[in-house]
């Protein structure tokens, strides 16, 4: 697995959650990129167009999505999120549900909606015996949208997203999830939950470059979805530019919400990395994550002075393991960390790691031989 990236051997990397570095694939495929376009300019643009399709191909059946025409690709999990929440037509007095600690990106979009007269219900799920059905409940007969992570960014709390999906879909209400924690990590099926949107970056778990991101939005309701903002990539026939002062004719698959020239080096790169996480398989890649979790849990859980911050109950943790050192200052622990060359992050009041598939024991083991030794 290691032979897939090159990291430096100084370097040990446990901050896929924020960051994730690229596989060889990956650099492989910019460099030819940058090659060619220092070569022979856009000579060959149709093949990266067959690029773009193949990485729509690639992320539909990543999530398990019904055709490409659900699939968008844009710069990012926040242009995504702000399409929905400036899309949709609120009226005063609708709410919308959301777990209290989720990242900014799934929380200031929908408080800008307050001068609307639409209410944000924050929900905790941190520490909570039933999250799920806290979340559930809180909805009522005016809750238009839930929004919620399917793994929390500060301490990795893995969300059942059939169940909440159930639970909307039976209350008339939009479910939105936002991946970026668990896709390229763990599983994920948007017909089993019900997903009526699913947004997520390529840079943490599927180990592609910032600024290139999923767009799932389900067949059905995608005309519910006002435009916000026009460009010649969203209509139906984009590249008739002849005949485009016509009228305004928008493509009527998920390509609508794509307004302008696309970010092609992003998707060869990202085209790279999806297609060397699924030849490997998903399945394989989550055993392997959910394997390093459980070993940053034992070893963790064998020194005394350790806060596991993170639920350690079954599928109720993907690939981020946040803890505390009680006998030290753990901002300082982290910033020890960073500068011993250990790559994580401080998250949730604590040290979050989030190892990939194909980090191996013994850069975890130098990690945790780290923070034992630290007395601050």
């Amino acid at each position: 697995m290691k032979s897939y990236f090159q990291l430096d051997k100084n370097i040990v990397h446990l901050n896929h959650a924020a960051v994730a570095p690229w596989p060889v694939v990956t650099r492989d495929a910019v460099i030819a990129f940058a090659n060619e376009n220092t070569s022979i300019g856009s000579q060959n643009y149709d093949l990266w167009m067959k690029t773009e399709q193949q990485l729509k191909q690639k992320l539909a059946l990543l999530i398990n999505a019904e055709s490409t025409d659900e699939i968008a690709i844009l710069k990012n999990t926040s242009e995504g999120l702000s399409l929905i929440a400036q899309g949709l037509s609120f009226q005063a007095g609708d709410n919308i549900v959301i777990p209290a600690e989720e990242f900014p990106s799934n929380r200031v979009v929908w408080q800008a909606l307050a001068s609307q007269g639409v209410s944000i219900r924050l929900v905790p799920v941190q520490d909570i015996e039933n999250p799920e059905q806290d979340l559930i409940d809180t909805m009522d007969e005016n809750t238009r949208l839930m929004s919620c992570s399917s793994v929390q960014y500060a301490r990795g709390l893995r969300l059942d997203l059939n169940l909440i999906g159930q639970a909307c879909r039976k209350n008339g209400t939009l479910f939105c999830v936002d991946a970026i924690q668990s896709l390229g990590a763990i599983a994920f099926d948007a017909q089993a939950c019900l997903a009526d949107f699913i947004v997520a970056d390529g840079h943490k778990w599927m180990c592609g470059p910032e600024g290139t991101a999923l767009f799932y939005c389900r067949k059905e309701i995608q005309h519910k979805l006002a435009l916000r903002q026009y460009g010649w990539h969203m209509l139906k026939n984009a590249f008739d530019f002849a005949h485009q002062g016509d009228g305004i004719e928008i493509a009527e698959t998920a390509q609508r919400f794509e307004s302008g020239s696309p970010n092609m080096m992003g998707i060869a790169a990202l085209n790279a990395s999806l297609g060397l996480l699924l030849d490997i398989g998903i399945d394989k890649i989550q055993q392997a994550v959910i394997r390093n979790a459980d070993y940053l849990f034992s070893r963790l859980q064998s020194l005394s002075d350790i806060d596991i911050l993170t639920p350690t109950e079954s599928d109720r943790y993907a690939g981020i393991v946040t803890f505390q050192k009680k006998s030290v200052d753990n901002v300082k622990l982290y910033q020890h960390l960073q500068d011993s060359n250990v790559i994580c992050a401080y998250r949730g009041d604590g040290i979050r790691f989030s190892p990939h598939f194909h980090t191996a024991t013994e850069d975890i083991d130098k990690a945790l031989l780290i923070v034992r030794d630290f007395s601050g």
